[in-house]
């Protein structure tokens, strides 16, 4: 019994070793649309930051004017 249970365990280790070292398969190559479409996304997501640091400062100015001695 103790020796088929250690030949499991090993058994195991083996295949989880195995696993461990798997690769994937390559991601498919992206077509033009969708990194027009992704492209898109990033300078959309940039403009909205910037819009929002924008904002941020303009309150910080309102907050400084606001209690500047």
């Amino acid at each position: 019994m103790k020796k088929a249970l250690v030949m499991l365990s090993a058994g195991l280790l083996i295949g989880a070793i195995g696993a461990s070292y798997a690769r994937l398969p390559a991601a498919p190559a992206k077509t033009d649309a969708e990194k027009a479409a992704e492209a898109e996304k990033a300078d959309a997501a940039k403009a909205k930051d910037a819009a929002e640091l924008a904002k941020a400062q303009d309150k910080a100015v309102a907050n400084y004017k606001k209690h500047k001695k």
